[in-house]
């Protein structure tokens, strides 16, 4: 397909990181095939979570096709933006149709981005999963690629005020080993799987995170912080 919006905001997502000074740290981005249909399930702690793990995913050569709530494709702003993107439209009454939109983008060879705890994680914990990826990955057959982000948080997340100082912010991304569901398989086990692998990966991630959690708003009780309790 035709790309003539994504570039262009690649280059103003870039400007933007380094404007805030954000400090990169990518790593497995081995593990996203270099052609083909996958899906990257991620964790989802801050607003700006597509856009960093879609920065993340640029070395791979792929432009990730992320599944947005409908109130974004709404806004005025950013709706010809994500449709120009080729973004996957959500709509929580109608979720057939995003389903439909993202198996056909996945079997044309397309990576899809899915946050599969379906809203921010307030405790910044891994919270229970929908299915949708696991059903995706299976309805499709193609590889389920793990991903967390760690960092975001401290920029903009739910329940706090944005920061949007240039403050040098450790942003660490790391996509793990690809995980293949047959047709047919349990869905839960399948999502067992997969949540514990994101957790897995997370905790890797915070334990050589080069900032300290004790004390601070953005990090979860079970490392110090002060984040809410999680809710599961």
């Amino acid at each position: 397909m035709a790309e003539i919006v994504y570039p262009p905001v690649i280059v103003a997502l870039k400007t933007f990181w380094k404007y805030l000074g954000l400090q990169f740290t990518f790593t497995g981005e081995a593990h996203i095939p270099r052609k083909g249909g996958a899906i990257l399930a991620m964790n989802h702690i801050g607003y700006l979570d597509f856009a960093l793990i879609g920065t993340a995913a640029l070395p791979a050569n792929r432009l990730v096709r992320f599944m947005a709530k409908k109130e974004i494709f709404d806004n005025k702003l950013a709706g010809p933006l994500m449709r120009g993107m080729h973004h996957i439209n959500v709509d929580r009454n109608n979720g057939s149709a995003s389903f439909v939109a993202a198996l056909r983008a996945l079997r044309s060879g397309e990576i899809i981005g899915i946050f599969p705890e379906g809203t921010i994680s307030k405790s910044f914990e891994i919270k229970d999963l929908k299915s949708g990826a696991v059903r995706l990955a299976m309805g499709s057959n193609v590889p389920v690629i793990p991903a967390v982000i760690w960092g975001s948080q401290r920029i903009w997340t739910k329940g706090v005020k944005r920061d949007l100082r240039r403050k040098n912010v450790p942003i660490y991304v790391t996509f793990g080993e690809p995980l293949h569901f047959e047709k047919g398989s349990d869905v839960e086990a399948g999502e067992k799987i997969l949540r514990e692998k994101l957790i897995a990966l997370l905790h890797e991630v915070q334990e050589s995170y080069p900032d300290s959690h004790i004390g601070q708003r953005w990090a979860p009780l079970r490392l110090g912080g002060t984040a809410p309790a999680p809710l599961n």
